[in-house]
């Protein structure tokens, strides 16, 4: 072992401690630092991961709309089932409506799915916590988790829904009266406001309802994983009709500004975060000056026995390279402990504070999600690492200039 680097663990453990108190100090900031900016990248990249699962497993990978309604589906269903890559397609018409049990109202979305093809591209089976998708016809109907609650009812109760299509034909003196529906089953997709205002129906119902005929709102597309979904709505496009005016969008592309907002909020963060790694560095540089000031008389000894500045300087710049990884370990350590506990933390804050149903309301998620991307993970390590190396350059610096005839006389 060079002797630097002998003499640089040295002064990090002397003898008979194990840690010095400097030593100590330096590595707890950095492993706050690091700490922090796991715990944080892993619940923003978790909130951004969620919600893009959210919108493929609810849209799709890829989304066709007309700029008014697809009036012959069949057809547009047939021409893009060839196209290489896509592995499910389906039809699906939406909308609001009026829905009524006793005397409790509610104006959820409405949702109208094709039974038989749904499940090719939407996972409603994995959602569906009570009853069955199979049992979804034209007289029943399936209540997102909040929504049922909100309005008490079960399974096998009836509920009444309306649309604007009512309005409609009232102002042409029409009779349309509304639809009575058994409720068959009750989902939860994970997400506040899907969850507490979603209703499913099929989609012949819903055409009724609306008064649609034939014709869908859109059609929700899945593609063989591992496929750039940009790319595959280009196919897309290409395979569909001129008319009507058809547009294949994926999923980043249609919610484009969304994605955005989220991953800027992250780089932010991430980045005002920075600076608890950059203070510590300060604290290491500081606590390697003090060494350099109090040693300056064994640094010129070590000049007048031979060793060369660079070998000095070594000695220093290993100190900040070993309190960084010290530090950046201790700092995931607690950082993943941390998110391991972190919906019992939350969970003891909305006690205490009561405050669950605020966070559900703004926030849309009833637990706290974690993802974080491994280069993210690389990124934090290899960054921080860096910073307390470097952080030892100028007491490095400081004590190669050091002359050892000047060092020996030092007081």
């Amino acid at each position: 072992m060079p002797w630097y680097l002998y003499l640089a663990l040295k002064q990090l453990f002397p003898t008979g401690k194990r840690l010095s108190f400097f030593t100590a100090i330096s590595i707890l900031g950095v492993a706050l630092g690091v700490a922090t900016l796991v715990v944080t990248n892993s619940v923003m990249g978790g909130f951004g991961y969620e919600i893009r699962r959210m919108i493929i497993d609810t849209q799709g990978d890829v989304q066709i709309r007309a700029r008014e309604l697809i009036g012959q589906s069949g057809p547009v269903l047939a021409t893009v089932s060839k196209v290489p890559g896509v592995v499910g397609v389906t039809p699906f018409a939406e909308g609001v409506g009026m829905l009524e049990y006793g005397r409790k109202q509610a104006f959820p979305a409405i949702m109208g799915v094709d039974v038989n093809r749904v499940n090719d591209v939407i996972p409603l089976n994995r959602f569906i916590r009570v009853g069955s998708l199979d049992e979804l016809d034209d007289d029943t109907v399936i209540l997102s988790s909040q929504l049922a609650y909100t309005l008490g009812v079960q399974i096998g109760g009836k509920v009444t829904i309306s649309s604007p299509l009512l309005l409609e034909r009232l102002k042409k003196d029409e009779v349309f009266l509304p639809r009575e529906l058994v409720i068959v089953g009750i989902f939860e997709i994970g997400h506040q406001q899907l969850d507490s205002n979603t209703v499913l129906v099929t989609l012949r119902r819903m055409q009724d309802l609306y008064g649609l005929g034939e014709a869908v709102h859109g059609i929700n597309i899945k593609i063989a994983d591992g496929l750039d979904a940009d790319l595959m709505a280009k196919r897309i496009n290409a395979a569909l009709p001129k008319q009507p005016e058809m547009v294949a969008r994926s999923w980043m592309d249609a919610n484009a500004e969304f994605l955005f907002v989220l991953q800027m909020e992250k780089h932010l963060v991430s980045i005002l975060l920075l600076f608890i790694i950059l203070v510590a560095s300060f604290s290491i540089t500081s606590s390697l000056l003090t060494t350099v000031v109090r040693k300056t008389r064994e640094i010129g000894l070590l000049g007048a026995l031979g060793a060369r500045p660079r070998e000095i300087a070594a000695c220093f710049c290993v100190q900040g390279f070993f309190i960084g990884v010290l530090g950046t370990a201790c700092g995931l350590v607690a950082g993943f402990v941390f998110l391991n506990q972190r919906n019992n933390i939350l969970e003891l804050f909305t006690k205490l504070t009561g405050s669950q149903e605020t966070l559900e309301r703004f926030y849309q998620f009833s637990k706290v999600p974690a993802h974080i991307e491994s280069s993210d993970l690389v990124v934090i390590i290899v960054g921080t690492v860096v910073i307390a190396t470097l952080a030892g350059i100028f007491p490095a610096w400081r004590a190669s200039r050091l002359k050892p005839v000047e060092a020996l006389r030092n007081e």
